[in-house]
């Protein structure tokens, strides 16, 4: 009932609608920019995007090959030295104190 609201709201709800898909999978319900087909979320909007040069869109190297095997003998020497701790607190067995003493 378009004239019982205080705003006209009809030519709203009857502008084109963004034809984005949502993470559901359901369309998006957002009205589209002008001439458009997708609404200013969905990447239609003036100056919509990453600016030029973004700093923040820069890998972060974590999964490069290199990183990975650093890791990997990182956790290495990790272990090791758990092995070496655990050896050198645990109190030493009869046949050690045996031949430590002749």
């Amino acid at each position: 009932m378009p004239g019982n609201h205080k705003r006209e709201t009809a030519p709203m709800l009857e502008s084109a609608r963004c034809g984005a898909k949502t993470r559901s999978g359901h369309p998006c319900r957002a009205p589209a920019v002008k001439g458009r087909p997708r609404c200013r979320m969905h990447g239609c909007g003036r100056g919509s995007g990453a600016p030029k040069r973004n700093q923040n869109a820069q890998k972060h190297g974590a999964y490069k090959r290199e990183a990975m095997e650093r890791r990997q003998e990182i956790r290495g020497l990790l272990s090791n030295a758990r092995k070496l701790c655990r050896d050198l607190s645990s109190p030493p067995k009869k046949d050690d104190q045996n031949e430590r003493q002749h």
